[in-house]
């Protein structure tokens, strides 16, 4: 532990004092401030000098400029430049302007779609820019809050968000919501006595974080911590240190470019020294090499991958799941694990009633939420609300200073979630709240204290006082004296019985309330030494419900080989009793303390075996999601709180909560779901893993034309034959082909049984060994037929533009019936659906009236070097095409056939 040195000024003590371990007066006293007066204004000026202004800093986002340079990285894009600037060189315009207008498109779609704030923290600054309450020489003044400064006494009362880290000194009530910083689910109860030095931060009872948000009573506290020092800053550091990770999409095409431009240099520096030992002119076979070049490199790829995610992300959307970065829609179809939080996400963030024990019966509470509909049933069976059962809801919604309000088609609460879940279930027992306080009009309340842990209520009611207690079970069952059995009477109390059944609904992960009452003189004060003599009424198990769409799609990634883990900064109990709820098995939860004392070796384990971690802190989530990436998995990590920000950006898809989800990790995520739910996941894996089934098609399908249109060239260098295509005409196949006919694969639906599939592993290319024969196989097939015919053509009398014409022709009709094939990689094209993807049939029908006007029209002619063909020239390119799809189709079959018998 790290001790406050009094020999050093407040501003210069060390960051890791552990505040929470002093007495209020030690702080005081090292922070040289007394609570009752505060800093003189001369100070509080001084400190702020020393310290700067309580706010974080923003680090520069990437400047445009940047951005749009980084689209030029690609090697493919590089490739492109080198061979467009040296053929403006020689003074090939055309060729040069239409090489690097391609770089230009594919640079401007890749900018737009790319382009994202980096808004992190600034949302994390804005999170703690209010006003606040402070006490200064001796006087109450209200700040803005960047004008706080360590040593600075802040009065806390109901509603206010803190503005920095404080050492609580005084409390009155005093509850907070630390969900956004702890994972808490419930308000936290506050106090002023020091605690262990080694206590987690989630248990710091007498401290106060930047931030988070007062639900309950009063307090004064002494500011240990600002701007960047505060626990808020240090998420932002811990924010600022995680890299921008590479996708699994990114990763691959790095991969498959460098091997690609390896392939396609060779080839064309083979196809130059062979020319020249041919005895050929340098500048021609300097020319060929270019050609090459440009015809084997898929120029459409880049712009073909862009569209394709971004129609993932437009499917996405309608989905609930909207995409802030681009190469996250393809990442989520290669999850392995997905690191879920629990309160939100997996649960319905309302604390709901979901068991009365009364009269020693437990009745069940159905409903969702904080909507007061559902019934009240005991063995399957509706139950009448009255004797105890009725006293039981009576005292939970009088003993109550929340609020239920329908607001804008929603319910919503204000005060204590657990207060506000017992109003709900009244409600469903036909009790309005409402109406019973204005029958039993409140005369005199107990707050509830975290040292006797209990509240009380005095109600007049018939001319006597009847006082309702709800609390604690091990403060409350031995200061009862009997119970109220269901005709409305006292009966003998078992204490026994009354404690197993509160371990049967802790056992549960409930929070077990005891509810009792008693009745008093008219004028008999209510003090809490006064509180005895009780009528057991009943208990109350309440839980953060898990939604039942979790439920569901938890068993469907599981079917589809994802491991779901929760991270939860809730505790261990209430973890494990949800994750066994909802499908995700496990014996035991790890904690954050538990976590802390494993070394990198042991904490790789642990992540790998283990699925449930609880009171877990924002360090250890973030080092739970490196050990999980460094065994190889593809991790989804889901989150709504500051505390979960850091892990959202380290995570290869950090997925926020769009409706109870903080700015910040909205900001630090790469998806956000709108409707917070774990379904919406689910759904969006599908949609990932069809994108990537889509983007292997349009690779599957444009790269036997360039590697055709490559070998086409090799072959006339080797035989010393007419070049039978230009490099000006393998643009128009490249570019024309890639957007009519390869991006309708863009547009193809999913494919069935897509989440009964494993998970893709990194390891895994982009092309299998089959799809790579296929490859070979059509590129061989282009270059015989286009060869071919253009030889057969010169050997009629057909002028060389004639020739090339059907050359070019032999190419794009090919593609054409080949793109039938590409619909899928596996089954025949009709079994998908012949009408599924318009799309298809208007790219066919578009590149048909561009052929034909290449092959036609004037203008055309003479830009692209073609000549007009007969009937004669057409009925041989259709027989080579159709030639081609048949070997193609029966290639497919057979290999499905070996593929379905390897695994039987």
């Amino acid at each position: 532990m790290a001790l406050p040195d009094p020999a050093l000024p407040a501003a210069e003590q060390p960051p890791d004092v552990n505040w929470h371990a002093l007495a209020p007066a030690e702080a005081e006293a090292r922070l040289g401030v007394g609570s009752g007066a505060g800093l003189s204004e001369v100070e509080a000026a001084t400190r702020l000098r020393r310290h700067g202004p309580n706010r974080l800093s923003e680090r520069p986002g990437k400047p445009p400029w940047r951005r749009f340079a980084e689209q030029l990285k690609q090697p493919l894009v590089l490739v492109l430049i080198a061979a467009g600037g040296i053929t403006a060189g020689l003074g090939e315009w055309v060729d040069a302007s239409v090489i690097l207008g391609v770089v230009l498109v594919n640079a401007v779609i890749g900018y737009w779609q790319e382009a994202r704030a980096e808004g992190a923290l600034a949302a994390l600054a804005r999170s703690v820019a209010m006003p606040v309450t402070v006490r200064r020489g001796g006087h109450r003044r209200r700040l803005a809050a960047h004008e706080l400064v360590p040593g600075d006494v802040v009065l806390l009362a109901a509603g206010d968000r803190l503005p920095a880290d404080l050492r609580l000194v005084h409390g009155r009530e005093l509850h907070t919501d630390d969900s956004l910083l702890t994972g808490e689910s419930l308000p936290i109860a506050k106090h002023s006595a020091a605690l262990p030095a080694d206590t987690p931060l989630a248990e710091r009872a007498n401290m106060a974080w930047a931030g988070t948000t007062v639900v309950a009573g009063q307090g004064t506290g002494l500011v240990t911590a600002t701007g960047d020092a505060t626990e808020t800053g240090r998420i932002a550091d811990l924010m600022a240190a995680a890299p921008e990770l590479a996708t699994p999409l990114t990763r691959k095409m790095a991969t498959f470019s460098t091997w690609l431009l390896w392939a396609i240099g060779g080839l064309a520096v083979l196809t130059f020294g062979v020319g020249l030992a041919r005895g050929e002119a340098a500048f021609d076979m300097f020319m060929a090499a270019v050609a090459l070049a440009v015809g084997a490199i898929p120029e459409g790829l880049p712009a073909a991958v862009t569209v394709t995610l971004a129609i993932g992300v437009a499917r996405m959307a309608r989905r609930r799941a909207i995409v802030r970065r681009l190469p996250a829609v393809e990442t989520l179809g290669s999850t392995t694990v997905i690191c879920s939080d629990k309160t939100g996400t997996l649960t319905e963030n309302a604390m709901t009633v979901r068991a009365l024990v009364a009269d020693g019966r437990v009745c069940a509470v159905a409903g969702h939420g904080y909507r007061p509909e559902g019934a009240i049933d005991f063995a399957g069976q509706p139950v009448p609300v009255a004797g105890a059962l009725r006293e039981c809801l009576v005292a939970g919604a009088l003993c109550n200073d929340a609020s239920l309000r329908h607001e804008g088609g929603h319910w919503k609460i204000t005060g204590d979630p657990t207060e506000a879940a017992l109003l709900v279930a009244a409600r469903k027992g036909g009790l309005d709240e409402h109406t019973l306080r204005a029958l039993y009009p409140r005369r005199d309340e107990l707050p509830f204290d975290a040292g006797r842990q209990f509240m009380a209520t005095a109600h007049a009611a018939d001319g006597a006082c009847v006082v309702y207690v709800k609390g604690a079970l091990e403060r409350l069952l031995p200061r009862c004296v009997d119970r109220l059995a269901a005709d409305g009477r006292p009966a003998p109390l078992d204490p026994a019985a009354v404690e197993a059944a509160a371990q049967a609904l802790a056992g549960q992960g409930m929070r077990v309330l005891l509810l009792a009452r008693a009745v008093l003189a008219p004028d008999s004060p209510l003090t809490a030494t006064g509180i005895d003599n009780l009528t057991l009424l009943g208990l109350v198990g309440m839980i953060d419900p898990p939604r039942p769409a979790a439920v569901a799609a938890i068993r469907h990634c599981h079917s589809a080989g994802i491991r779901v883990k929760m991270i939860t900064g809730d505790h261990a109990t209430t973890a494990l009793a949800i994750a066994r709820q909802i499908g995700i098995p496990g014996e035991r939860a790890l904690t954050g303390r538990e976590l802390a004392a494993l070394d990198d070796a042991a904490l790789a384990t642990a992540a790998h075996e283990i699925d449930v971690f609880a009171r877990v802190e924002p360090e250890q989530k973030l080092r739970l999601v490196r050990a999980l990436q460094e065994r190889g998995e593809v991790v989804a990590m889901t989150g709504d709180g500051v505390n979960d920000a850091p892990a959202l950006k380290q995570a290869d898809i950090g997925i926020a909560m769009g409706q109870g989800g903080t700015e910040v990790a909205k900001e630090a995520a790469a998806m956000v779901l709108t409707d917070d739910n774990f379904a919406s996941i689910e759904a969006a894996v599908e949609e990932g893993r069809g994108v990537w089934d889509n983007l292997v098609k349009f690779i599957t399908w444009t790269l036997p034309t360039n590697f055709g249109e490559g070998l086409v060239i090799v072959a006339a260098i080797v035989f010393g034959a007419t070049l039978p295509i230009t490099p000006l005409q393998i643009l128009w196949i490249n570019m024309t082909t890639a957007v009519l006919l390869g991006l309708t694969l863009a547009f193809e639906p999913i494919e069935r049984g897509i989440m009964n599939r494993p998970p893709r592993r990194l390891a895994t290319p982009v092309l299998d060994g089959a799809l790579i024969r296929r490859i070979v196989l059509v590129s061989l097939l282009l270059l015989g037929g286009a060869f071919g015919l253009f030889l057969r053509e010169l050997e009629q009398g057909h002028t060389l533009a004639e020739a090339r014409t059907v050359a070019v022709n032999v190419f794009v009709l090919v593609e054409m019936l080949y793109l039938f094939n590409c619909r899928s990689l596996t089954r025949p094209f009709w079994q998908v659906g012949l009408f599924t993807n318009p799309w298809f049939w208007g790219g066919l029908t578009a590149m048909a009236v561009l052929q034909l006007l290449l092959t036609y029209w004037p203008p055309l002619n003479a830009a692209f070097h073609t000549a007009p063909i007969g009937i004669a020239e057409w009925g041989e390119i259709f027989a080579f095409a159709w030639l081609c799809a048949l070997i193609v189709g029966v290639e497919k079959r057979w290999t499905a056939f070996h593929v379905e018998r390897g695994r039987g």
